[in-house]
């Protein structure tokens, strides 16, 4: 008989790619995901996947490179570099059209933020694509979602692992991925591409979009700001999840890769799925 699960996807960009992995390898050992809690990537990959259309993001996103990734990043933001809208439709073509998300096939909840009133706002019915699009909301980078006169971000901002959405799930397990584990040595990161590879053409781009040199240089503002984000979110994780302890926790190394860095996706899925073949073994030799 299966066992019914209840997974919460944590936030952290790129790295979420490993929850992919995670996936794939409940499904092959008789796991049955009936809940789905998610926040900022793990709100996008829980969301593909309820709507059954996550191998059609998984082969886009393998077949797609990082210049045309970044083409679909239209920085004419308001409030955050990037407006977000050629992206969604990018993702609304992958998904089939959008989707009610009381008529999936799996119980369904994004977990964004309401940056005015501070506080945490759950999309449980509604539309999918505004779901994620508010979830994925990462200040600074994307513009914040207007949703009923309310201005949302991502939702790793109060909660990057967000469990309490399943709290009434009738289910057997409760799996929670946090994606700011500590940080691993150097020997188990998914390597970077040299500068005369992939980040070479990025830099190449971004210098003929003209940012400014803050944003693009080394050490220049966007990536100060993605570092603090980053640091914050691994220390509410931490909080969160003492408090709420799931039946099995799944850690991903926050250096595993870059928050960008989707052009690794076969690795971190790949990754994500070890992960996770590990804490059940070491589960079942307790």
């Amino acid at each position: 008989m299966q066992k019914k699960v209840s997974l919460v996807l944590g936030s952290g960009g790129a790295r979420g790619l490993a929850h992919i992995g995670i996936i794939y390898w409940l499904e092959e050992h008789g796991y049955k995901i009936e809940s789905i809690s998610g926040c900022s990537m793990g709100a996008l990959i829980g969301g593909f996947y309820a709507a059954g259309a996550l191998e059609n993001y998984i082969k886009w996103l393998k077949s797609t490179e990082t210049l045309d990734l970044l083409k679909l990043l239209d920085f004419k933001g308001t409030g955050g570099l990037v407006s977000g809208k050629h992206l969604m439709k990018q993702l609304e073509s992958l998904m089939d059209g959008d989707k009610k998300i009381e008529k999936l096939a799996i119980k369904y909840t994004a977990v964004a933020v309401d940056i005015d009133a501070q506080k945490e706002i759950w999309f449980s019915s509604g539309s999918l694509l505004d779901a994620i699009r508010a979830s994925i909301s990462i200040p600074l980078f994307f513009t914040p979602f207007a949703y009923k006169e309310r201005l949302l971000v991502d939702g790793g901002v109060l909660n990057p692992v967000p469990i309490a959405p399943t709290f009434n799930d009738r289910t057997d397990l409760t799996i929670a991925v946090n994606l700011g584990g500590d940080a691993v040595g150097e020997g188990y990161l998914i390597k970077r591409e040299t500068q005369s590879g992939v980040s070479g053409k990025i830099q190449e781009y971004l210098t003929k979009i003209t940012l400014p040199e803050t944003l693009t240089k080394e050490n220049g503002v966007y990536v100060i700001a993605d570092k603090s984000f980053e640091t914050m979110q691994a220390s509410i994780a931490r909080m969160k999840l003492a408090t709420y302890p799931p039946d099995v926790e799944i850690d991903i190394p926050k250096n595993i890769c870059g928050t960008f860095d989707f052009n690794k996706a076969e690795k971190i899925i790949e990754f994500g799925y070890n992960a996770c073949a590990k804490i059940f073994s070491e589960r079942i030799e307790q």
